[in-house]
């Protein structure tokens, strides 16, 4: 789904040690967005960490499945509906540009780590 609004995805995105994205996409123009994929209820009251992931993105999102509580999800954040097959996004959350210096260098470790992903698969003796 994300591909299809022209953003490239790495899973799994560590900003700084002790923090771990589900997805950070890179768009187009350099924007960045978080999303956060919660599968049930437990699976959102039990995650304490979202909001640390603020600074560290442009837009923030919640990815979730048709069934999933929506009540329990903060307005102020965005959310997309998903299954295997797709998404759609339900609600756009606020811009909040990350400053340029925190900009670069999160574009710079997507990159790096994009590429290090890459060549582990390639020469997986690395």
């Amino acid at each position: 789904m994300l591909a299809s609004h022209d953003f490239a995805c790495l899973e799994e995105f560590v900003p700084e040690r002790g923090k771990r994205m589900d997805v950070l996409a890179l768009g187009p123009k350099g924007e960045l967005w978080c999303i956060e994929c919660k599968s049930s209820r437990v699976d959102f009251t039990s995650d304490s960490k979202w909001q640390g992931y603020l600074e560290w993105c442009d837009r923030f999102f919640w990815a979730v499945g048709a069934d999933f509580p929506l009540e329990l999800l903060p307005e102020e954040t965005g959310l997309i509906i998903c299954d295997a097959y797709g998404g759609e996004i339900l609600r756009m959350p606020e811009e909040s540009k990350l400053a340029g210096a925190r900009r670069k260098s999160m574009t710079l470790k997507f990159a790096r780590d994009s590429a290090r992903r890459l060549q582990g698969w390639r020469d997986p003796r690395l």
